[in-house]
């Protein structure tokens, strides 16, 4: 079902992210040029209409200058006929307009040179503009019948003489905005050829920075659990490349991950092949008839499945260790948490406890798992190093340490490169357990980001620490402050019963 699955997927049609980031560029590229070209239109559009006006202002400016300076021979006009005739021979001609003197409501006067607008073509006009003036006040307003629109200046000229003139000078809307389209079009073919190019740069940007991705799918598909081999090469500097090195480390990753779950199988299968070959062998050897040779041969295949028990107890607290949180740090008092251990040591059969120097230090860690580690190394102690051990504390620069020292043989130079290996026993090949005791330590103290390391111990005898990342400074008292002293820990119920005081003496 699966697999039907991701063929089906894999047959939809898709687009590839090279693709989809080509079109999202020259999208919002196209989006870009449309909404600035628009914006520059409306602008351009508003101030022609804004320019219109003005020189619609300035016809009246004209025109009432003209009226009130008169005629320069005489000083006055003497018939309206002659003011408005002036002021339509004195109105200079400008692109997309038209002018005309109306005399008592009819056309009669119009400039002596052709211009490009012919207000008299529009009959309607005339009498809108009569309509449109007959409060005797200057307007400038919009006509737009007949399929045209004009911004027309309306202005009466009167000298008291009886007549009625009106002076109207008009601008072709239309003609006027249509000067914007040549804009438009070159700007059309200006954005036309920007987006092209923009779409050819984004082609070969993307291309060139997808190219790890593209080789990190191809390595993502040769991989398998057999061959984790394969390597992603890695160009440039950028942040697709460092991609491609995460890539690597985590490749190398699954690589160790893989290796060591093959050599955890191969441990596993070893150590348990022994106790089941020792039981099958000893079962397929018995006497049902002879109830000692039973006798012996239960005891022993329960002791052997109590050593598996063991081996299967000791890898799921190794697994434990291996999942997304294995440790939770608090922050607690390391002093008080040696002692702790030490007093737990002391309740494995056969230690013989001695407290060293004590660190008095405030620091974060988990201290189930500390002391996990550290009743493993008591228990170590006690099992390679004959029972007497010294657990103590320091602190050695920016790190807290735990030790454990045991007064053994000590371990060898060869042996101490192995002694946190997964299921070494050492020379010792007689002790019991699993192998996994010092490997379990090794991985608490790394979880904490510190380490676990073995030296030699003055004397003779080996020395086992935890050395973790100290992440406070240590306790300090203040001057005057006055600590009293620890209760003692309740003496532990002893198994006879202690012997009468004695009476006091008679007097």
């Amino acid at each position: 079902m699966t697999r039907t699955k991701t063929a089906r997927r894999r047959g939809l049609p898709a687009f590839s992210v090279r693709t989809r980031l080509i079109a999202v560029i020259t999208i919002v590229a196209a989006l870009g040029m449309i909404a600035v070209g628009f914006a520059v239109f409306l602008q351009e559009r508003s101030r022609t209409l804004q320019q219109v006006d003005a020189l619609l202002q300035g016809g009246l400016d004209t025109a009432r200058f003209l009226v009130e300076q008169g005629d320069p021979r005489a000083g006055t006009w003497t018939s309206t006929s002659e003011a408005l005739a002036a002021v339509v021979q004195r109105t200079a001609p400008d692109d997309n307009t038209g002018t005309v003197g109306l005399l008592n409501g009819a056309p009669r006067l119009v400039p002596g040179v052709a211009l490009d607008v012919d207000l008299l073509t529009q009959p309607g006009f005339i009498l809108h503009v009569e309509d449109a003036t007959a409060g005797g006040d200057p307007v400038i307003g919009t006509y737009a019948e007949n399929g045209v629109v004009w911004r027309y200046l309306a202005t009466p000229i009167s000298v008291g003489d009886g007549d009625d003139g009106t002076f109207v000078l008009a601008y072709d809307l239309n003609a006027e905005l249509a000067e914007l389209d040549q804009s438009a079009q070159v700007w059309v073919i200006a954005s036309a050829i920007t987006i092209a190019v923009i779409a050819g740069a984004a082609a070969l940007v993307t291309t060139r920075l997808l190219r790890p991705i593209r080789q990190m799918r191809d390595t993502a598909e040769r991989v398998s659990g057999q061959s984790v081999t394969e390597r992603i090469p890695i160009q440039g500097r950028d942040d697709v490349s460092g991609l491609a090195a995460t890539m690597n480390d985590m490749l190398d990753r699954i690589d160790d991950a893989l290796e060591s779950q093959r050599r955890l199988l191969s441990d596993v299968g070893h150590e348990l092949k022994t106790p089941l070959t020792i039981v099958r062998g000893n079962l397929e050897v018995l006497d049902p008839d002879d109830p000692r040779d039973v006798r012996e041969t239960r005891n022993l295949v329960v002791d052997e499945l109590e050593r598996m028990a063991r081996l299967v107890q000791d890898l799921a607290a190794a697994a434990a260790l291996h999942g997304p949180a294995p440790v939770k740090p608090e922050e607690v008092d390391a002093a008080d948490l040696v002692r702790q251990i030490i007093r737990k040591s002391e309740g494995i059969t056969g230690a013989d406890v001695e407290t060293g120097p004590i660190a008095e230090v405030v620091t974060a860690l988990d201290p189930a798992r500390i002391t996990q580690a550290a009743l493993q190394l008591a228990q170590n102690a006690v099992t390679h190093g004959g029972g007497r051990l010294v657990i103590s504390s320091a602190v050695a620069g920016d790190r807290w340490e735990l030790s454990v020292r045991d007064f053994g043989p000590g371990v060898t130079d060869d042996e101490k490169e192995r002694v946190f290996d997964r299921f070494h026993r050492g020379s010792d090949t007689d002790a019991a357990g699993s192998g996994l005791g010092l490997n379990i330590v090794q991985v608490i103290a790394r979880a904490h980001g510190g380490a676990a390391r073995l030296t030699d111990a003055l004397g003779g005898g080996a020395v086992f620490t935890l050395s973790l990342p100290l992440t406070t400074s240590r306790l300090r008292v203040p001057e005057g402050l006055v600590i009293p002293p620890r209760p003692d820990l309740p003496s532990p119920p002893s198994s006879t019963p202690s012997a009468p005081a004695p009476a006091p003496a008679a007097p």
